[in-house]
């Protein structure tokens, strides 16, 4: 009988078991090597923000309302927050509005208006001491009172609506006292209160 040549199909190579190990360890590095990169690099989640906050501040004002009203947060060590310090500590001013300014936005040639009226700060740690809201009507538009309304949520564990209230700004440059309330040791809120303290001027003599 002729023997057979390397093209005849019943042809088969001698089986190599030290080829087919290596082959099987190359498959389990590149496997690892796969999963390695996807939880290094994990698939985003679009249109999920979580920020690390413990407490979030709300400023409201009624909707297209031309008025610009600022927010003004003094922590327990005195530093202070605002449109032109708008980080201090772990206290951070994250949204600045200014009525109808910026309002209208020009989007792919087609303008898209934005009429919320809402400035947010965040308190992004428990710190223990005193917090000092207060309200200041910079600019004016039309002359007119503006009704304002804040707002102190506690966020963790739970969240937890510890203030809300709305009270009016009569007249331009007028700056009030929202809230005053101190933060405990294990996070609680307490000492809620309104006792006036100006905050305005004391931010600007330090300019």
């Amino acid at each position: 009988m002729p023997a057979l040549s390397r093209s005849s199909s019943r042809y088969r190579a001698p089986f190599d078991p030290i080829t087919a190990v290596l082959f099987k360890i190359i498959q389990a590095i590149t496997y690892l090597f796969v999963l390695a990169v996807l939880f290094m690099n994990p698939i985003a989640k679009q249109g999920i923000i979580n920020p690390k906050a413990e407490y979030i501040i709300t400023v409201t004002w009624p909707d297209r309302n031309p008025n610009d009203i600022d927010t003004y947060v003094e922590d327990p060590q005195g530093d202070l927050t605002y449109f032109k310090n708008p980080a201090a500590g772990l206290i951070h001013l994250d949204r600045d509005d200014r009525g109808n300014l910026n309002d209208t936005l020009t989007i792919n040639g087609k303008a898209i208006e934005n009429p919320l009226n809402q400035e947010v700060t965040t308190i992004r740690a428990v710190i223990p001491g005193e917090y000092v809201v207060n309200i200041h009507y910079y600019a004016s538009e039309d002359n007119q009172p503006v009704p304002v309304t804040v707002r102190v949520d506690k966020v963790n564990p739970n969240l937890e609506v510890v203030y809300y209230d709305t009270l009016t700004l009569e007249h331009k440059d007028e700056e009030r006292t929202a809230v005053r309330f101190s933060i405990m040791s294990d996070g609680r809120v307490s000492n809620i209160n309104h006792v006036g303290k100006e905050l305005v001027n004391k931010a600007f003599k330090r300019e």
